[in-house]
């Protein structure tokens, strides 16, 4: 199944994807506030009716528009490492974004007045469904709730500034998520799934999620070994090599560009670049 958190005439709700309607489920009576809720409460899984919406009449949120957490993980395709330069390590690489930072399908990017390195990173999200501490490997897959596109779009200057990440990866409104939350039993083959970015038709990136150095059961179980994992809780596991930073020239997004990051059984998530105003 498939399902979306969206505005519909000015409300917040939260819906299952049918065709090209949305079944309003946060409309029913005694419904979970949000998506986060309802993953929390078991609720996917239930097949029940709700009044049917048009895709067209509705603004997409992100998926989860209000995460406890959002936990990504740096050079995690071995092409990407190899074109950073870094060593390889022994452990995942994390950083943290904050919700703000989340955009929907139906969003554009922003680019900040204060840089134009804007890059493009593409990127399988998972969103954890059952929560847990010290998961083990062997146990993670049955943590999460469903998988997202997510646009980890950079603003390189400032993420250099420091060998700390973090203000780079900050600016409001530079992460997209979305279309859709994909349950996993739309996944036939994980690691067969290609992860891809497409700027302006052409593409930037292409590799398979078995390409990550660290596999998500391993990073689910390396996570939730510092903190504890709820639903709702977002983990973006990494991107391929191809980004605009490392290539000569330099490629970066500007106000005008449509970037669309492409992952198989997964979706299509496109966002129109914008200037800050």
């Amino acid at each position: 199944m498939r399902f979306v958190s969206f505005e519909y005439q000015g409300k917040p709700s939260w819906g299952r994807v049918e065709g090209d309607m949305i079944a309003d489920l946060g409309a029913l009576a005694d419904a979970p506030v949000d998506l986060k809720s309802a993953i929390a409460a078991g609720a996917l899984a239930q097949d029940v009716k709700a009044p049917l919406i048009p895709r067209a009449a509705v603004r997409l949120l992100p998926v989860i528009p209000n995460p406890a957490k959002i936990l990504c993980v740096g050079h995690n395709y071995e092409s990407h490492r190899q074109e950073t330069g870094r060593a390889k390590v022994d452990h995942p690489s994390i950083f943290t974004r904050f919700a703000d930072t989340l955009i929907g399908a139906d969003d554009p990017i922003i680019r900040p007045t204060v840089s134009t390195d804007l890059d493009y990173e593409a990127e399988l999200a998972i969103v954890i469904g059952k929560p847990g501490r010290h998961i083990a490997a062997a146990d993670a897959m049955d943590h999460i709730a469903g998988y997202a596109c997510f646009n980890d779009a950079s603003v390189r200057d400032w993420q250099w500034h420091t060998r700390q990440f973090t203000p780079g990866k900050n600016f409001p409104g530079t992460a997209p998520f979305g279309p859709e939350l994909v349950t996993p039993d739309e996944i036939s083959d994980l690691d067969k799934v290609s992860v891809r970015s497409v700027l302006n038709g052409t593409v930037m990136q292409d590799a398979t999620v078995d390409f990550m150095i660290f596999p998500i059961p391993e990073i689910i179980a390396y996570v939730s070994t510092f903190t504890a994992l709820e639903p709702g809780d977002v983990i973006a596991t990494g991107t391929p090599g191809g980004v605009g930073s490392k290539r000569t020239p330099p490629v970066w997004m500007a106000p005008g560009d449509t970037v669309e990051i492409v992952i198989s059984g997964v979706g299509t998530l496109s966002s129109r670049i914008v200037d800050e105003t």
